[in-house]
């Protein structure tokens, strides 16, 4: 039996549109959580969906993480809620199956392009020298 991996996913909830009231984020944070429960099932892999107050891409409005232990983490931002949760869906599936997280951008959904704000490597659990080194 596979052994479960945990994906997480956070949303901004607090982004604002310019000029307008309206929170994108909490949207967003509905709608792909409805979408990675229906790719979860069946699978040997787990997502949980939170949102959070800020991220600090305001300037981008609809910042989302993927996470994941042992695994590079991507920031996207610029997401749209209702153009974007299929492509989020499509990157959240090729980023389960990719050991490290790593991703090239030929890859990913092409309506993600250029909405990848960060992709920050995994941090370095354990450390023990090597030859003199930190490794």
């Amino acid at each position: 039996m596979a052994q479960l991996q945990h994906h997480a996913v956070t949303v901004c909830t607090d982004c604002r549109v310019t000029g307008s009231a309206c929170k994108p984020g909490l949207a967003l944070l509905v709608r792909l959580g409805e979408s990675l429960d229906r790719l979860g099932v069946g699978t040997d892999v787990d997502f949980s969906i939170q949102g959070t107050a800020c991220m600090a891409g305001c300037r981008r409005p609809c910042t989302i993480a993927f996470q994941a232990s042992g695994k590079a983490t991507y920031l996207f931002g610029g997401i749209e809620p209702d153009a974007d949760v299929d492509a989020l869906v499509d990157f959240a599936r090729l980023y389960a199956q990719r050991e490290d997280g790593m991703t090239r951008e030929a890859e990913r959904p092409r309506s993600l392009a250029g909405k990848v704000l960060a992709r920050v490597p995994a941090a370095l659990l354990i450390s023990e020298p090597v030859a003199g080194v930190r490794q």
